[in-house]
C-alpha cells in the first residue's frame, strides 16, 4: 500500500511522493534536509504611520502599521550583531539631538551586516522645510557624513573616534554616498542651471539622501 506525503517542491509547488518507492523516498530526504530560505531583515527606521512596504516598521512611537516601538537615539536597539540586511529612515534623524545621532548611526552600524545598506534622507539644511518643524534639531549638513568613516575621522577627526562620555564619539564605519531632490522649478532646466541654483539659491535643494554602506 502507498505511503502518499505531500511536500513543497523546489519552486514552491508542492508535489506528491510514494514513501514506499525508493526513488520518491530518495527524493523526499532531499527536499526536507534543504534549509529553510534565510529572511532577509529589513527595518524601516521611524516609519511614523508610512511603513515601507516589505520592510519592520520602527517608531519610538506606536502608531499604526509600527512592528517595533523603541527608541533609536537611546540604548541598545533590539537586533543582534550583523543580523540586518537593510535600513531605510526618511525624515527621522532631523528630530536627534548630535548624542542621539551619534548613537544612531552606531547603532545602525553595529546591526547591519557588512556590505549591508541604509538610505537615510531629510530635509536640506538650506530649505525652509528643515525650520518649520518645532521637534527638529540642529541641522545636518552634507559634511557629517564624512564622519561616519572610519579611516577619515581617524586622520581628521580623531577627538570623534571611539566611544566618548558625552556621547559624541563614532564608532561606525560607513562607506556613503549622498544626492538631493530638487525644488519642482528646476525641472527641465540645463545642468548648468541647476548646479548654480544649487550653491545659490536656498530652496533648490528640498532633501538630502544618502546611501551608507557597512564596511
Amino acid at each position: 500500500m502507498a505511503t502518499p506525503v505531500v511536500v513543497a517542491g523546489p519552486s514552491g509547488v508542492n508535489v506528491t511522493l510514494d514513501l514506499d518507492d525508493p526513488k520518491s523516498l530518495e527524493e523526499y530526504k532531499a527536499l526536507v534536509a534543504k534549509p529553510a530560505p534565510a529572511v532577509q531583515v529589513r527595518l524601516d527606521l521611524g516609519c511614523g504611520k508610512n511603513k515601507k512596504e516589505g520592510f519592520v516598521g520602527v517608531d519610538s512611537l506606536p502608531f499604526p502599521g509600527v512592528d517595533v516601538v523603541t527608541n533609536l537615539g537611546s540604548g541598545p536597539w533590539p537586533w543582534a550583531d550583523g543580523t540586518v540586511d537593510e535600513a531605510h529612515c526618511s525624515h527621522m534623524v532631523e528630530h536627534l539631538t548630535w548624542p542621539e545621532r551619534v548613537h544612531f548611526f552606531n547603532e545602525l552600524c553595529r546591526v547591519l551586516k557588512k556590505g549591508g545598506k541604509a538610505q537615510i534622507s531629510m530635509p536640506h539644511w538650506a530649505s525652509s522645510r528643515y525650520y518649520g518643524d518645532p521637534t527638529h534639531k540642529t541641522p545636518f549638513s552634507e559634511f557629517a557624513w564624512y564622519y561616519l568613516l572610519k579611516s577619515w575621522r581617524e586622520t581628521n577627526a580623531p577627538h570623534c573616534d571611539g566611544a566618548r562620555e558625552d556621547g559624541l564619539g563614532y564608532t561606525c564605519d560607513f562607506d556613503f554616498s549622498y544626492g538631493y531632490t530638487l525644488h519642482p522649478a528646476l525641472t527641465g532646466r540645463s545642468q548648468e542651471y541647476v548646479n548654480y541654483a544649487m550653491q545659490w539659491f536656498t530652496e533648490a535643494r528640498q532633501d538630502m539622501v544618502a546611501t551608507l554602506v557597512r564596511r
